[in-house]
């Protein structure tokens, strides 16, 4: 998970920890860069808009270091409909305050194919 507001990605990644699910959790797109360099992750949950590197582009460096990675998209802007229209990644765009029922589907949905 990368998010730049601590107390969120915190917080989120103790409840799913709680629910059997591991995380690591980074605030800086550099943090979640190096993350990747010593370990392999199936999924990567990005806040689109973060100073410096946001969502979209993060999306872009991860995938060069690990082209199976899956993406889910937290954003506290905006809406759905805000999102890439069409876009392959657009079912997996949630609005934050996000349910954590919702986000554990998504990540299941996403890890799936």
């Amino acid at each position: 998970m990368v998010d730049d507001e601590t107390e969120f990605v915190t917080t989120l990644a103790e409840r799913l920890s709680f629910r059997g699910i591991e995380v690591d959790y980074a605030t800086k797109a550099a943090d979640a860069l190096l993350l990747v360099e010593q370990k392999a992750y199936d999924l990567a949950v990005l806040d689109m808009k973060m100073p410096g590197i946001g969502g979209i582009e993060l999306k872009g460096l991860l995938e060069k270091k690990c082209p199976a990675m899956k993406f889910i998209f937290l954003t506290g802007h905006g809406s759905e409909e805000d999102y890439i229209a069409g876009s392959s990644e657009a079912r997996y765009y949630l609005v934050k305050p996000v349910n954590i029922d919702t986000l554990i589907s998504k990540m299941m949905e996403a890890t799936k194919q």
